[in-house]
């Protein structure tokens, strides 16, 4: 058995200081240990999938991440890790409790994930090892990790098995409520604009040391089509997650950072926005573009007719969120968030359709990472602005 203090501490010297994940009982000393340490960064995700988005943001701003949970919520991962991960060569450290271990008594529900949990790990090419014991074995493990992911740019799992690590108790107090933020209806009620009206307009707005994430799908094809710059990330897959990577781009620098958002993606990961109005990173703009269709699939509708975004956004603590659907509204929307204090979160009803015809980054995701990556070592270092609170 190993002390909290002694695994983080290795791990601080290794480079490991910005941590997010989801709770689990086998989890708590470390989770104790990391939220009362003033030293580090934790985020609570409100899933799985979106701690590894917050983590591979961090990563891209320059953090070495770690994401912890439990082995079921290794199966809310495994998108984000095959189609986030794995196309841009996101390395993050994974710390994943072995619930469900054969031989062992544990709830019904974790007995096929932890019967499979090592083969699905190598399935889905993330290397792993049993979480250190020993005071002893931290550092060996640690420098395996690193090594790993440093050779093969992906992640590394290490597997924590119950009673590894001793009790510690928690020593912070929780997040602290956000107050909800202002709302604002600039909608006209006439014809709606496009998406790439939409666009076309941001991109006259948006500053040049803006970073800007555009979420999967048409929304990045047509922002690349019409102006290929060093400070886009084109996401792939991952559905969902462009919010949790803003903020986790945004929580570690100083400059603007963007979300271009579809109201599908902000749909399938509506905790998202939970998550970013508790750690309320003032430095990041949320537009959802809502054209209620999942365009890219041939216009299948979404629910968003019913969902409103910017009330939602703005009870979860978001400081602004504003509703529009017209060009005149979006371009008022995006000066105020320019100007003031965030988050913002602008929700813009569009037309479904796309420019025809559309093209698609020419550059790999990985050519993607790297120069968006390096973009952001252009920022100044990280300040009060940027991190999280």
């Amino acid at each position: 058995m190993i002390e909290a203090a002694r695994f983080m501490g290795s791990a601080r010297d290794a480079g490991f200081d910005f941590y997010t994940g989801v709770p689990c009982s086998f989890l708590t000393p470390l989770l104790n240990g990391v939220i009362s340490d003033p030293s580090l960064t934790y985020i609570g995700a409100t899933s799985e999938g979106e701690a590894v988005g917050i983590a591979a943001g961090a990563w891209l701003a320059g953090r070495s991440p770690v994401v912890m949970c439990q082995n079921s919520g290794l199966g809310n991962m495994v998108n984000p890790l095959t189609s986030l991960n794995w196309p841009f060569r996101i390395p993050v450290l994974l710390i994943i409790t072995w619930r469900g271990q054969p031989g062992l008594k544990d709830e019904p529900q974790h007995a096929l994930m932890g019967s499979i949990m090592h083969e699905l790990l190598t399935v889905i090419a993330v290397s792993h090892r049993a979480f250190p014991r020993r005071s002893d074995e931290i550092v060996a493990a640690l420098e395996e990790a690193r090594a790993v992911m440093a050779s093969k740019r992906l992640p590394f799992a290490l597997v924590l098995e119950q009673g590894t690590v001793a009790d510690e108790p928690l020593r912070a107090l929780p997040v602290a409520p956000a107050a909800a933020g202002q709302c604002v209806d600039l909608t006209e009620g006439g014809e709606r604009p496009s998406r790439v009206a939409v666009l076309e307009q941001f991109l006259k707005q948006v500053p040049a040391a803006a970073a800007v994430i555009a979420t999967t799908g048409k929304c990045g094809r047509e922002l690349f089509t019409l102006h290929d710059r060093e400070q886009h990330l084109y996401q792939v897959g991952s559905m969902g997650c462009a919010s949790a990577m803003g903020l986790g781009v945004a929580c570690n620098v100083d400059r603007p950072v963007i979300v271009l958002d579809g109201d599908g993606a902000a749909l399938m990961k509506l905790g998202n926005l939970a998550t970013i109005g508790a750690y309320r990173p003032r430095n990041l703009i949320h537009l959802v573009l809502d054209n209620g269709v999942h365009d890219s699939t041939g216009g299948q509708p979404t629910v968003s007719a019913g969902v409103r975004f910017a009330s939602i956004a703005a009870a979860c603590g978001y400081a602004r969120a504003f509703c529009v659907d017209s060009l005149a509204g979006t371009s008022t929307a995006l000066a105020d968030g320019f100007a003031g204090e965030g988050p913002t979160l602008i929700h813009a009803r569009i037309k479904p359709g796309s420019i025809s015809p559309l093209g698609r980054p020419t550059l790999s995701p990985v050519d993607v990472a790297e120069r968006f990556r390096g973009f952001l070592r252009g920022a100044s270092s990280v300040g009060d602005q940027g991190r999280a609170k």
